[in-house]
């Protein structure tokens, strides 16, 4: 392309700016609205990196060519254009902008340095990923509203006493239950999973399949919770479909950050303390429950021997959901737990 061809330069800074500025505004709003500080990061590095790109195209040629006066673009406009239903309207306007300049970017590139195209196309998909994301998180924000109170429970040594149990923790109130059980073969673990989904159906505990997503579709579950060793989000939504709620175990905070990027419903983190029902080499503890609250707005349960006696110091750290593996569901007084927990929780 010859270098006087104004019109290609004048497209790459019409779009430069529109992308610079759609970025801007979106991360306004996880900053200020989501009050995410993971999300805000990511927006406010791909913010920089598109300025970085940019500068590999000598910026006094797009200034000596901007011709906003005889642009006609300028007094052309839709009435769409001045309407904003709310605030995810704002933000979705915004991440099609950034995603359109930045293909637009990406194409009349090629015409002046197809290396720079190739940049603006990985910006491009990271754009892709982190409105993914940001979807992700405020969907299940919203879905996962009031879950505070998450219970695991395994399925105990008999169909009655499981579903005795499983009827107990409904009808105290429980947000949450996770069938979670190493021991039971296959047709017995799809029993209980169908016995616990019908006695939730209808209810508003959310009934979480622990580690098998065919079973969570066989039975029917709101929710499949996988670890870190187990299958990853993609591969478990490959199973699931789209609805499905997905949770991941996570111990640091890179572990975190990667199942907000990987779509993941919630995030359990710890473990916090020594729990009795399962063993581990080494505890996150309170100091990762702090790095969460601090900088994840994913809904985030804390995890790993908590009781009535240490959940003050699991609050403390900003982090307002929490998961039990045992001493609820072991409770002689459900009921009774349930209340005095879901009060310090709402504190």
């Amino acid at each position: 392309m010859a270098m006087h061809d104004e019109s290609v330069w004048r497209i790459l800074d019409a779009n430069a700016n529109r992308g610079i500025e759609g970025l801007r505004v979106v991360e306004e709003y996880v900053r200020f609205v989501l009050d995410d500080a993971h999300l805000t990061h990511l927006y406010k590095h791909l913010r920089h990196d598109l300025v970085s790109v940019l500068a590999k195209l000598p910026e006094t040629m797009r200034l000596a060519n901007r011709d906003t006066t005889q642009d006609v673009g300028t007094s052309i406009a839709t009435a769409a254009e001045y309407e904003r239903l709310d605030l995810a309207h704002v933000v979705a306007a915004n991440q099609k902008r950034v995603e359109q300049s930045l293909r637009s970017l990406e194409e009349f590139a090629k015409l002046i340095d197809p290396n720079v195209a190739r940049e603006f196309e990985a910006l491009r998909y990271r754009a892709y990923t982190l409105a993914k994301a940001l979807s992700g998180t405020e969907q299940a924000s919203l879905r996962l509203a009031e879950a505070t109170l998450y219970v695991l429970v395994d399925g105990r040594s008999s169909a009655d006493e499981f579903t005795a149990t499983a009827r107990e923790l409904v009808d105290a109130g429980v947000d949450m239950i996770q069938l979670r059980d190493k021991t039971l073969g296959d047709r017995q673990l799809l029993e209980r999973a169908r016995q616990l989904r019908q006695i939730t159906w209808e209810t508003k505990t959310l009934f979480v399949m622990n580690d098998r997503p065919d079973l969570a579709v066989l039975s029917r579950a709101d929710g499949v919770h996988v670890g870190q060793d187990e299958l990853s989000v993609k591969d478990a939504r490959a199973i699931v479909g789209t609805r499905m709620l997905i949770g991941v175990s996570t111990h640091s905070i890179e572990q975190a950050r990667a199942a907000v990027l990987a779509g993941a419903s919630y995030i359990g983190c710890g473990p916090t303390f020594p729990s009795t029902t399962k063993a581990f080499d080494a505890f996150p503890g309170l100091d990762y429950l702090r790095q969460v609250a601090a900088e994840i707005r994913l809904p985030a349960f804390a995890i790993g021997g908590i009781t009535d006696e240490n959940l003050s110091a699991v609050l403390a750290t900003g982090i307002r959901r929490v998961a039990l593996r045992g001493q609820l569901s072991n409770s002689t007084d459900l009921r009774q737990n349930v209340t005095r927990l879901r009060e310090m929780l709402a504190k």
